[in-house]
């Protein structure tokens, strides 16, 4: 017997119109769906800013915030395609 490891289907990026092709247009308190890592898929939340190299310059990846986890403060760092911005406030 094989067993198939397979994650659930999750949907694709929005990728026109949503500011992910042009990461300048994503600000901090900007709401996004997290769509990976699995243990937080599905959930929103704000940008809180994009994370810095060692030398001080932006890179390609995001800190968000997520919101209403067990009331646990949850922090992950995202790089584009693995969260839908929602809004921009």
């Amino acid at each position: 017997m094989k067993y198939i490891n397979k994650l659930p289907s999750l949907p694709k990026p929005i990728t026109s119109g949503a500011g992910l092709q042009n990461p300048e247009l994503i600000q901090v308190g900007d709401r996004v769906q997290i769509l990976y890592p699995t243990y937080v898929a599905g959930k929103y939340g704000i940008v809180c800013g994009r994370e810095s190299n060692s030398n001080n310059q932006a890179n390609q990846r995001w800190l968000i915030q997520v919101e209403d986890v067990d009331s646990s403060n949850i922090l992950v760092s995202l790089i584009l395609g693995e969260f839908i911005l929602i809004k921009s406030e």
